[in-house]
C-alpha cells in the first residue's frame, strides 16, 4: 500500500488558506495484492521539514490512529498562525501491518487576522464611477531589497480583478483573479510566492486593474448595471530575509497611479486596448515618472471581510487554432475555431499607428455569413488600437465571453493577405479557453460514436461554465444560476475535482441567503429580482443547493465541517420554506423549467409547477432531518423527520390520483420526481413507473422533461431497471434530443433542445444529466463514504447494452482511480475489467445466465478468496470484491 497524493482542504500544498480548521484526506496508488485495505494511520505537522524527516511532528501528531478512515481528518493542533508554512506527512499501515509513509507536503496560512493587514485600499482618485469608458489605471511602487531573501509574498485583493505585475513580468498564470463574490460580504484575496521574482537592488511592483463584477457600469450589452464601488486594490508585500529581518512593501497614497492602455472594461460588453497608450517599463526598475503619473489615492475599503481565495484559479487550460477562415463581406473576416468555448483570443498583428482592429466573438453566424450574437448579447467587442511600430501581440485580460466565430474588422488574417495589404496585418490568432486549474478526475468512452459526442458536448459546456461560480452561460449572463449546481452537480463531480469550487458556492448562497431565510436563485445575486419578474427570485430547486451540496460533499469527503458551518442557515431556509407554504404545498416558483411543449420553452408546460417545487421540498427536509441527526441534534432531528411526514401526505393528496395510478398531469416529470425523490407508496410504485414508460414510449424514446425533471426521469429509469429506456434516448436525432443538436452542429450543449438555432444560447450544461447515466448506467459507478468505517462503499452495477460493443470509464476516487471497461465478446458473453481502488469496497450486480456462468480469469468466483457471494436475483450475479484488479468474463 502506497500513498500517492495528500490533500489540505481538497487541495495540494494550498498556499495561504484561513481555515483554522483545516481537513486531511490522502489517495493511494494501485496495489499488487487485492483486499488491501489502511488499518492505520498516523499524522504529523512540523514546522520544518528536518523535523517531519526524523518522525518529530512538533505542531501535532495524532499518534498512531487505529483506523480504516483516510478522509475528513480535521486537524485538532494548537492554534494555526498566520503565515506560516506547516510541513506534513502522513504514515500507514494496512492488513499486514506494512507501514507506508507519504512524501512530505505543506500548506500555508494567509493572514488570519484584520491586524496582519497594514497595507491601504487605494484607487485613482479621477476615475469616474458611472463610465466604463474610462482608461482603467495602472499603479506602480518601487522599493529595494538590500539582503539575501528566504522567502517573499504578495498577498492581494483587486476589485473587480487584477493582473499583478513585478519587475517588468506578469506574477503567475492565473486570469480573472480574484474570484466572484457579494462584496458586501466578502472580498477575496490571492497570495503569491514571489521569492524568486525578486532581485537585490531596485524592484517595482505594478498592478493593473479591471472592473468585472464589482463595477458593472454599461456601455455596450449588459444584463444588468451596478456598481459596489469604483477599482481598488489593496497590496501587500513581505519579505523574510535569510538574516531574519523583515520588509513590508503596502499599498498606500505613496504609490502612483496612472491611466493605462485598457479604455474600456466590462464584464459584459467587451474590452479596448490602446496599444499607443502603452508606456513602456512602466512596471520596470529605471521606469522615469512623467506628468501621466500622481499619487494614488487611499479610498474607502469594501463593505466585505478579505478572506482567502480557496477555489483554484482561472487560467488558460488550453487553445484552439483555427480550423477555417472566410470573408463573407468585404473586408470582414470570420474565423472558425470550430468549437464553442468560453474565453478571449489572443493576436499577432501588425499595422500602422492608430489602426483598429475590431473583434466580435459570436456562437451563430447570421445568413450573410458573419456573427450573431443575437442570443449571447450584443453589442460585444474587442477593440485593439495598434501602436504601429513593430509586430505586436495582445489579450484581453478583464472580459470574456462565449463564442465559436470570430469576426475581424480592420485586419486582414494571413490567409488572405494576398488580396491587399492596405490593413494591418493579422499574422496570427489564437482562442485561449479559460476554466478552474483542476484535477481532471473523470473519464467515459464506448463504441458509440453519438454517445461520445453527447459526453464530449456536455463536456464542452461545463468546462465553458467554470468560473469563480458555475454560470448558466459565457455571454448573455454569466450568473450563478443554483439549480444546475446540484442536478449536475454527480455530472460536474464524475469528472472533475470540485471541492473547493462547490465550497465556495456554498459560502456564496450564504453571503446571498435573506434575513427572512430565503436563498435567491441566483448566488452571488447581482440581479434580485423585482415586480413582475420577481418570480424569478426564488424557486425551491434553485434553493435546494444549500442543502443538497453539502450533503454530498460530506457523502464523498467525509467532513462535517461544512455541515456544521452553514447548519443555521439551511435551518433557516427549510423554516422559510415551510412557512411560505400552503399546508406544506409551495405553490409558486419556476417549476420545471425549460421543459419541452408546444410553446416556447420557459416557464413549465408540462407539470404543475407547484408538483416540483413541493418534491423538492420534501427532499430538502428529508436532507435536513439527516444532516440534524449526524451533528447530534436530536430535537431538530425528530422536528423535520415529523415534517418531512406530513409533507409527503399532502404531496400525495394534492397530487396523487389512485383512479389512474398518476400524479399531476401525468408529465414525465409529474412521475419521475415522486418515484426518485421517495415520494409513492410502495403498493403504487409499480403503476406510476408504468405511466413514465408509457408517456416515453407515447413520445417515440423523448423527453418532455425540462431543467428540474429530466434529472430525475433518468434517474427513475435507472433505478427501476430500464437503462434500455434511456439508451434508446440517447440514440435518437430529432428534436428533443442530444443527438438532434450534434446533427445540427452543435459543439458545446445548447440552452434548449432546439439545438442550433438563434435565439438560444449555445453554451448551457442545465440539460446535460445523461452525462451522470453514462458513469452511473452504462460504466455502473456508484458510491459513497461509510460513515462508520470511514472507507468508500462502491456499487458496480453496469447496463451492458446489447448494440454497444463496449463501454469504458474511470473516475479517481477519494481512496484512488478505479476503472471499468466491459466487452461483448459474443451475443451471449461479455468480459469486464475492473481495478477497485484500495481501502474500498465494492458491491457488484452483474447480468449473467447463472452464478456458474461467470468467471474471473478462468477460476470460480467461489474460488476466489477476494470475491464473497451474496446471491443471483432477478438475472443478475450479486457478490462483493475487495480492492484489486479484476477481469471477469460471464455468459448471460
Amino acid at each position: 500500500m502506497k500513498v500517492k497524493n495528500i490533500f489540505v482542504d481538497g487541495q495540494i500544498q494550498p498556499l495561504g488558506i484561513d481555515n483554522l480548521l483545516p481537513t486531511f484526506h490522502w489517495d493511494f496508488a494501485e496495489a499488487e495484492e487485492r483486499g488491501t485495505i489502511q488499518t492505520a494511520y498516523r499524522i504529523l505537522v512540523s514546522e520544518t521539514r528536518q523535523n517531519l524527516a526524523a518522525d518529530i511532528g512538533e505542531i501535532w501528531d495524532t499518534g498512531l490512529v487505529r483506523s480504516n478512515r483516510n478522509v475528513g481528518i480535521t486537524y485538532c493542533g494548537p492554534t494555526l498562525q498566520s503565515r506560516q508554512r506547516y510541513y506534513w506527512k502522513v504514515q500507514t499501515w494496512d492488513q499486514k501491518q506494512q507501514q507506508s509513509e507519504s512524501p512530505i507536503s505543506w500548506w500555508e496560512m494567509g493572514l488570519l487576522c484584520p491586524e496582519d493587514w497594514t497595507s491601504q485600499w487605494i484607487g485613482h482618485s479621477t476615475q469616474s464611477i458611472g463610465s466604463s469608458s474610462s482608461a482603467m489605471p495602472l499603479f506602480r511602487q518601487t522599493f529595494t531589497v538590500k539582503k539575501d531573501i528566504k522567502k517573499a509574498r504578495v498577498y492581494i485583493c483587486g476589485l473587480g480583478h487584477y493582473e499583478l505585475r513585478l519587475n517588468g513580468n506578469k506574477v503567475g498564470e492565473r486570469v480573472l483573479d480574484t474570484g466572484w463574490t457579494n462584496y458586501d460580504k466578502t472580498c477575496l484575496y490571492s497570495v503569491y510566492d514571489v521569492t524568486a521574482q525578486l532581485q537585490v537592488h531596485e524592484n517595482v511592483l505594478g498592478v493593473l486593474l479591471g472592473n468585472g463584477f464589482y463595477n458593472v457600469t454599461g456601455g455596450r450589452y449588459t444584463k444588468f448595471k451596478n456598481s459596489f464601488g469604483l477599482p481598488k486594490c489593496r497590496v501587500q508585500l513581505e519579505i523574510e530575509y535569510k538574516d531574519g529581518s523583515f520588509d513590508t512593501i503596502t499599498s498606500d497614497r505613496e504609490w502612483m497611479t496612472s491611466q493605462g492602455p485598457i479604455t474600456f472594461s466590462c464584464i459584459y460588453g467587451g474590452e479596448d486596448y490602446d496599444a499607443r497608450l502603452e508606456q513602456d517599463g512602466w512596471d520596470k526598475p529605471g521606469f522615469t515618472l512623467h506628468s501621466k503619473w500622481q499619487k494614488a489615492t487611499e479610498v474607502q475599503a469594501p463593505l466585505g471581510k478579505l478572506s482567502a481565495q480557496k477555489h483554484p484559479p482561472l487560467k488558460v487550460m488550453q487553445t484552439l487554432k483555427p480550423v477555417n477562415v472566410s470573408e463573407p463581406l468585404p473586408h470582414v473576416f470570420i474565423i472558425d475555431f470550430g468549437q464553442n468555448f468560453s474565453g478571449w483570443v489572443r493576436i499577432k498583428v501588425k499595422g500602422k499607428r492608430g489602426e483598429t482592429i475590431k473583434l466580435s466573438p459570436g456562437e451563430l453566424l447570421n445568413k450573410d455569413g458573419t456573427v450573431n450574437q443575437q442570443a449571447s448579447g450584443a453589442p460585444y467587442t474587442f477593440n485593439y488600437v495598434l501602436r504601429g511600430e513593430t509586430i505586436e501581440v495582445w489579450e484581453p485580460r478583464f472580459s470574456y465571453y462565449g463564442f465559436r466565430f470570430l469576426q475581424i474588422e480592420g485586419a486582414i488574417p494571413k490567409e488572405l493577405q494576398d488580396k491587399s495589404n492596405e490593413q494591418a496585418q493579422l499574422l496570427d490568432v489564437h482562442g485561449q479557453i479559460i476554466y478552474p486549474d483542476i484535477q481532471k478526475i473523470g473519464d467515459f468512452s464506448s463504441s458509440n460514436t453519438l454517445i461520445n459526442q453527447t459526453h464530449q458536448l456536455i463536456n464542452w459546456a461545463m468546462v465553458s461554465n467554470m468560473k469563480s461560480v458555475l454560470t448558466d452561460c459565457p455571454h448573455r449572463e454569466k450568473l450563478g444560476w443554483l439549480e444546475q449546481v446540484h442536478l449536475m452537480g454527480p455530472s460536474l463531480m464524475y469528472n472533475f475535482s470540485l471541492q473547493p469550487l462547490l465550497e465556495k458556492i456554498i459560502a456564496d448562497i450564504s453571503d446571498s441567503q435573506l434575513d427572512n431565510g430565503m436563498i435567491p436563485t441566483i448566488a452571488p445575486e447581482y440581479v434580485a429580482f423585482k415586480k413582475p419578474w420577481d418570480i424569478f427570485r426564488h424557486s425551491v430547486s434553485w434553493g435546494a443547493t444549500y442543502i443538497i451540496i453539502p450533503w454530498r460533499l460530506y457523502q464523498i469527503y467525509g467532513t462535517t465541517q461544512i455541515l456544521k458551518q452553514h447548519y443555521q442557515g439551511m435551518k433557516k431556509y427549510i423554516d422559510y420554506l415551510t412557512a411560505k407554504a400552503d399546508n406544506f404545498i409551495i405553490q409558486d416558483g419556476l417549476g420545471d423549467w425549460y421543459d419541452v411543449g408546444k410553446e416556447r420553452p420557459g416557464f413549465s408546460q408540462n407539470t404543475p409547477v407547484a408538483l416540483p417545487e413541493t418534491a423538492m421540498l420534501y427532499h430538502v427536509v428529508q436532507l435536513f432531518q439527516q444532516i440534524a441527526d449526524l451533528l447530534g441534534q436530536r430535537e431538530d432531528s425528530r422536528y423535520y423527520q415529523n415534517t418531512a411526514k406530513q409533507i409527503k401526505q399532502q404531496f400525495n393528496d394534492h397530487f396523487y390520483h389512485p383512479n389512474t395510478h398518476q400524479y399531476g398531469t401525468g408529465s414525465q416529470t409529474s412521475q419521475a420526481m415522486p418515484l426518485a425523490l421517495g415520494l409513492v407508496d410502495k403498493a403504487n410504485q409499480k403503476h406510476v413507473f408504468q405511466h413514465l414508460v408509457q408517456d416515453i414510449l407515447k413520445h417515440d424514446y423523448h423527453t418532455t422533461a425540462g431543467d428540474i425533471g429530466f434529472r430525475f426521469v433518468l434517474a427513475t429509469l435507472r433505478q427501476y431497471g430500464r437503462s434500455d429506456i434511456i439508451y434508446k434516448m440517447t440514440q435518437k436525432t430529432d428534436h428533443p434530443s442530444y443527438g438532434f443538436q450534434i446533427l445540427n452542429g452543435a459543439t458545446s450543449l445548447t440552452e434548449a433542445w432546439d439545438g442550433p438555432v438563434v435565439g438560444t444560447s449555445q453554451n448551457h450544461f442545465m440539460l446535460g444529466h445523461i452525462e451522470e447515466w453514462f458513469y452511473k448506467g452504462l460504466a455502473g459507478i456508484t458510491y459513497e463514504l461509510n460513515p462508520i468505517t470511514g472507507t468508500t462503499h462502491i456499487t458496480l452495477a453496469p447496463y451492458l447494452e446489447k448494440e454497444l460493443k463496449r463501454v469504458s470509464a474511470q473516475h479517481r476516487l477519494v481512496s484512488g482511480l478505479m476503472s471499468v471497461k466491459w466487452e461483448w465478446l459474443s451475443n451471449t458473453h461479455f468480459q469486464l475489467e475492473v481495478r477497485i481502488p484500495v481501502n474500498c469496497h465494492c458491491t457488484v450486480s452483474l447480468p449473467a445466465k447463472s452464478l456458474q456462468s461467470v468467471y474471473e480469469k478462468a477460476h470460480s468466483l467461489q474460488d476466489i478468496s477476494a470475491i464473497r457471494i451474496k446471491g443471483y436475483e432477478n438475472g443478475r450475479a450479486l457478490f462483493t470484491l475487495a480492492s484489486g484488479h479484476y477481469h471477469f468474463t460471464a455468459e448471460v
